[in-house]
């Protein structure tokens, strides 16, 4: 048996004016996942537990089968441990997006999306001219504008703001004891990112936490899995948890990604004997962060047409299939930040019929929502 579980980052929605009151998901053209779903089982997850922050750090866990309310400590700690680090009990990490701010409004928490290599020139220049100046402290590169910084553990005693809650919106600088330091260290960023030809004009310090211990994968769940993103926290988990990280050029992390790219490795690693491959994409989340309605269908429409017409066919051909998929999150047009909502889920055996149902926000409106973490087991029917 072969399984997949598909993560179409933060897709889930509101009703928007511009689509007459309907969402990205009603009104995306997906012929294949409208098939797939007319035999599966549909229904809606829980993957943020209640009183837990929606981030797709929570969200992803769950959906690889963790409980989040037992694994997670930060957001920062799991993209740290992508980029090949383990924090120290004596350490904390931040994740450190680029940004834009003008007049004191959060114009753009992805800091209008620098290249990797532009990126990587600024956290250089950041950790010859600001870290050194504090004991303890050193920035990370990640992908683009999400980035990181390690720091004395004394400093995760900090209430952070995520840039995204803040979109369009005065900022709101961290408070709490270790407030002082983190301000300090974004406002020295400011003259650093001055010496860039760039829009991103500062650094954001969140999602702090403390060294995770996460599980084996295979040791949990029973099978040999992999995962391809462009998302480091995404990456993290994998890491964290021993699964296989299958990286390609063109996963971004923004519209433009490769999405043949992640259903070829995908194919192509379940052809070389995995028995469980994620596919995370990005974009749709991107989307609700902007608030751009044509952008959200679009990337929904590129799930389907891009990789799903394709990737069905290729495991008809492996033999016996089932498949997950479900956002890790609910990312808001009208809001443009991540909420606690349940998202709809949809679960297909290639062999076996399931009620049948239609992927969207009102087609599950009626279903009880079950805990995230709990699909995993009913992925590999256990």
């Amino acid at each position: 048996m072969k399984y997949v579980i598909c993560v179409p980052d933060g897709c889930a929605d509101l009703p928007v004016p511009e689509l007459d009151g309907r969402t990205p998901m009603e009104v995306a053209r997906t012929p294949v996942l409208d098939a797939l779903a007319s035999r599966g089982e549909v229904g809606r997850a829980a993957v943020i537990p209640e009183g837990m922050p929606p981030g797709s750090d929570v969200g992803n866990m769950a959906i690889m089968g963790f409980d989040p309310s037992k694994y997670h400590t930060g957001r920062a700690p799991i993209e740290v441990a992508a980029m090949g680090r383990t924090l120290r009990p004596d350490q904390t990490a931040f994740r450190c997006n680029l940004v834009v701010v003008r007049d004191g409004v959060m114009v753009d928490y992805a800091g209008a999306n620098p290249t990797n290599e532009e990126a990587e020139a600024v956290i250089a220049a950041l950790q010859s001219e600001v870290a050194t100046s504090f004991e303890g402290v050193e920035f990370l590169a990640g992908v683009g504008f999400r980035n990181a910084m390690i720091a004395p553990q004394s400093w995760i005693e900090a209430d952070c703001t995520p840039p995204h809650d803040l979109s369009g919106d005065p900022v709101v600088l961290p408070t709490g004891p270790a407030a002082g330091f983190l301000v300090e260290v974004m406002e020295a960023s400011v003259e650093v990112l001055a010496g860039f030809d760039l829009d991103a004009n500062q650094a954001w310090l969140w999602g702090q936490g403390f060294q995770p211990q996460v599980p084996s994968f295979h040791e949990v769940h029973g099978v040999r899995a992999g995962l391809v993103t462009a998302v480091d926290l995404v990456r993290g988990i994998g890491v964290l948890s021993g699964m296989k990280i299958c990286d390609i050029p063109g996963a971004t992390g923004w519209y433009d990604t490769d999405y043949e790219g992640k259903r070829d490795v995908a194919i192509a690693e379940l052809r070389a004997g995995l028995d469980l491959f994620v596919i995370h994409v990005e974009a749709t989340d991107e989307a609700g962060h902007a608030g751009d309605v044509t952008d959200k269908v679009e990337a929904l429409e590129n799930w389907d047409r891009r990789i799903l017409a394709d990737l069905v066919p290729a495991l008809d051909e492996m033999g016996p299939w089932r498949l997950l998929m479900l956002p890790d999150h609910a990312t808001p047009l009208t809001t443009r930040t991540h909420t606690t909502d349940p998202v709809p889920y949809l679960l297909v055996d290639c062999e076996v019929d399931g009620p049948g149902g239609t992927f969207t926000e009102p087609g599950v409106a009626d279903c009880e929502p079950v805990p995230g973490h709990e699909l995993m087991g009913r992925l590999l029917a256990r």
